[in-house]
């Protein structure tokens, strides 16, 4: 991974064999940042894992393990209640087929590159903590 930072901007490339999530959290610790918005992400992935939160709050997850092209890429990074950088993404992937899917990223890992734009927030807090009865991490602001 390499990036560059403009004023609040990160620009940063993912190299082949790296995960997304994992990288933009070493990245976060790297720079010092407690809140950024991931505006845009593209290249190629593989290792896909991906899916939605059903009406009961529980994610169902499916895998797309071809390579596919990242046509879309968006979220936030924050920090959890004990200081550790939390991701999250999600993405539109393109099979070699142009199908499309799409959904909250668990995992993706780059096959070719990835390049993500961050904008970092730098005078705000942002917290991940557990919501009642869902699996996901509710964002808190301070």
């Amino acid at each position: 991974m390499e990036w560059t930072r403009s004023g609040d901007d990160l620009f940063v490339r993912i190299d082949a064999g790296e995960e997304i999530h994992a990288s933009l959290q070493s990245l976060a610790d790297k720079v010092g940042f407690n809140a950024g918005a991931i505006t845009s992400g593209i290249g190629r992935t593989r290792d896909n894992i991906y899916g939605y939160m059903n009406d009961e709050g529980i994610y169902k997850r499916r895998e797309l393990t071809s390579s596919s092209e990242l046509v879309s890429l968006s979220g936030n990074i924050a920090r959890t209640q004990d200081g550790k950088a939390f991701t999250h993404i999600h993405c539109c992937w393109s099979d070699d087929d142009n199908n499309v899917h799409a959904g909250h990223m668990f995992g993706s890992t780059v096959h070719v590159v990835a390049e993500i734009h961050i904008r970092v927030l730098e005078h705000a807090i942002m917290t991940r903590c557990p919501l009642p009865d869902v699996e996901l991490l509710g964002l808190q602001f301070s």
